[in-house]
C-alpha cells in the first residue's frame, strides 16, 4: 500500500510517499481500498503536534475516507466484501488501504460518488451535532454562520435551511458569499466590509440579533457576533480557523441570558454512538431525497497532499477538498 507518512511534526511539505506492507487485520476490522479521502482542518494540526490526539511515529493523516471493502475480518457482520463506504477514521486516510473497526463505517448510498463520501462525514457530521444537539436549532429561528463558505461552515448553512432556521452567512469575499446563497443563506455579511454588529442589526426583526451562532472562525469575528446575539441565544465554539481564540468577558453572557457552547465532535461520537449513527441516518437520507449534497471545489491526486492542505490553510478553497487514490 501507499501512504503521505508523517515521520516528524512539521508543515505539510514533510509529508512523504511511502510505499508499505499492509496491515494486518484483527477481530471486527475491514480492509478499505480508498479511493477518495478528504482534506480537513485537523490533518493540518495533527502532522504539526498540536491536535488533541498525538499518533505514534510514522503515521498518514487523514480522517474519512471512501472506498470498498476488500477483506473482511472475524466477527464482522454488518459489512461484506464489495460494500461501498466511508470510513471515520482518527487517521490513516492519506492512502490507498486502511484497515477501519467496522463501528466506523456508514454504507453508502447507491448515488454517492466516492468524491461525496469523502467529503460528508466530518463537515456534515461536525455541522448537524453542532445544531441539532448543542445549537438547540428551532424552525423559523434565526441562525448567523462565520465562515460560511469553508468545509464545516457551508454545511452548516445548507443544514440550517434543511432545518428551517433563517440562515444567514457571513465570509470574507463577495465570491463566496454568493456560493452560501446557492446553499440556503437568505442574507450575507461581508466582514472584510461591514461590521457584522451593524449588518445583523439590518438584518433581523427589531435588530435582535442571532438565535444561534456557528464560530468555526474565532478572532475578531467571535468579538463581534456574540454582542450580536439574541436573548437566550447560543453561540456554538467550532474552531478558530483565523488562528486566535477569543476570550469572553462574563457580562455580554449575562447581558444577553445567553450560552456559549463548546463543540467537540469526535468526543461526542465516541461517547453516544446511537445518536450518531441516528444523525448520519438523517442526513444521508437527506442526501438521496437530494436536499444535501457537499460541494466539492478542489480535488489533488495523494502524492499532492501537501498542496491540498496549503490550499485549506490558505482558504482559497471553498466547501471541500479531496485527494484522489488513482483507483477511479
Amino acid at each position: 500500500m501507499k501512504a503521505m507518512l508523517c515521520t516528524a511534526f512539521g508543515p505539510p511539505e514533510s509529508l512523504k510517499m511511502t510505499e508499505l506492507p499492509s496491515a494486518p487485520l484483527g477481530k471486527g476490522q475491514v480492509r478499505v481500498a480508498i479511493h477518495a479521502s478528504g482534506v480537513n482542518f485537523p490533518d493540518t494540526l495533527i502532522i504539526q503536534g498540536k491536535y488533541q490526539f498525538k499518533p505514534e511515529m510514522p503515521f498518514a493523516p487523514g480522517h474519512e475516507v471512501a472506498g470498498d471493502i476488500t477483506e473482511v475480518g472475524e466477527g464482522v457482520t454488518q459489512f461484506k466484501t464489495g460494500d461501498r463506504v466511508i470510513a471515520m477514521i482518527g487517521h490513516g486516510g492519506y492512502a490507498d488501504e486502511v484497515v477501519a473497526a467496522e463501528g466506523s463505517l456508514l454504507k453508502m448510498p447507491d448515488n454517492m460518488s466516492y468524491i461525496d463520501g469523502a467529503a460528508f462525514t466530518m463537515t456534515y457530521g461536525t455541522s448537524y451535532y453542532a445544531l441539532k444537539q448543542r445549537g438547540e436549532l428551532k424552525p423559523g429561528e434565526t441562525l448567523l454562520v462565520l465562515g460560511a463558505a469553508g468545509g464545516v461552515g457551508l454545511a452548516a448553512v445548507e443544514l440550517g435551511k434543511v432545518m428551517g432556521a433563517k440562515v444567514i452567512a457571513a465570509a470574507g469575499s463577495d465570491e463566496k458569499l454568493e456560493l452560501t446563497k446557492k446553499f440556503g443563506a437568505e442574507s450575507v455579511i461581508n466582514y472584510t466590509k461591514d461590521k457584522i454588529r451593524e449588518r445583523m442589526k439590518e438584518l433581523t426583526e427589531n435588530g435582535r440579533g442571532a438565535d444561534v451562532i456557528y464560530d468555526a472562525v474565532g478572532g475578531d469575528a467571535f468579538d463581534e457576533a456574540i454582542r450580536s446575539i439574541n436573548w437566550l441565544g447560543r453561540l456554538l465554539v467550532i474552531g478558530f480557523a483565523s488562528g486566535r481564540i477569543p476570550t469572553l468577558p462574563a457580562n455580554l453572557a449575562l447581558l444577553k441570558s445567553c450560552d456559549v457552547r463548546g463543540v467537540f465532535y469526535g468526543a461526542w461520537r465516541a461517547r453516544d454512538p446511537q445518536d450518531a449513527a441516528q444523525n448520519f441516518k438523517e442526513m444521508l437520507d437527506w442526501y438521496t431525497q437530494g436536499k444535501i449534497k457537499p460541494h466539492v471545489s478542489m480535488t489533488f491526486p495523494l502524492e499532492k497532499s501537501a498542496e491540498a492542505m496549503n490550499a485549506l490553510l490558505s482558504r482559497k478553497a471553498t466547501g471541500k477538498i479531496i485527494l484522489l487514490s488513482g483507483r477511479s
